[in-house]
């Protein structure tokens, strides 16, 4: 490994095996930048505020809508319609319309080596892996978002690490903003060779469609030391 690239990425004091091709390691570049694929996939920026909703002045027709709109390519994507919610309905009471939820699920799985790390720095070393994510403020629900992240074997299915963010939305007052949520993995220890990323997404259909948008999503690996 050359001295410019070991000054560049201060990993001073690990073995750096010499076996591996640094030169793609360092074509990779590695540490900083963002490793999921298509991390706006409707076009927005968490820079600039989320555009209002569009209120239809009459219902729509055809079938109810419960995937947003946007490329999404490079994920993997499922819609889970949800069962109408009549809890706190009066008996007897004549319902016009309720609203009826679904969650649009997206997921990547990020291979670390192929991405240009090596298996004595993820073990030995363990970089932070910094996690990030803006959602919509929608208020289309208490729930409309939640994270599932998982730090991977090389089997894709041992679980060495995981995080979870699930929060509940203040409806009381009205704001539309994009909501930030972050975790930094550290101290995993060693086998770590895939990062999975799970985020869900409540949208609304009730006379039109009003989805939960996100954007920024991003898996980054800074080469700063973690393990004891």
């Amino acid at each position: 490994m050359s001295a410019a690239c070991q000054d560049e990425w201060d990993l001073q004091g690990l073995p750096m095996p010499q076996s591996l091709d640094w030169k793609s390691v360092d074509e990779a570049k590695p540490f900083g930048r963002n490793l999921l694929k298509n991390p706006t996939p409707h076009g927005l920026s968490k820079d600039i505020a989320p555009p209002e909703p569009e209120l239809p002045e009459v219902p729509m027709d055809g079938p109810p809508i419960f995937q947003p709109e946007g490329d999404f390519s490079g994920w993997t994507t499922n819609t889970e319609v949800l069962p109408y919610d009549s809890s706190g309905i009066p008996e007897g009471a004549v319902i016009c319309a309720l609203p009826h939820y679904s969650w649009f699920s997206l997921e990547q799985t990020v291979d670390l080596k192929a991405e240009g790390l090596w298996e004595e720095l993820l073990d030995d070393f363990q970089p932070e892996i910094v996690i990030h994510d803006w959602y919509e403020e929608s208020q289309v629900h208490q729930s409309i978002y939640q994270l599932h992240v998982k730090l991977l074997g090389a089997d894709q299915s041992t679980v060495i690490s995981e995080h979870s963010i699930n929060p509940t939305e203040d409806l009381s007052t009205y704001s539309h903003t994009w909501k930030e949520v972050s975790h930094v993995f550290s101290g995993y220890g060693p086998g770590v060779r895939y990062v999975h990323f799970l985020h869900r997404l409540k949208n609304k259909f009730m006379m039109s469609f009003f989805p939960t948008m996100f954007t920024g999503s991003s898996v980054v690996v800074n080469p700063i030391k973690t393990s004891s």
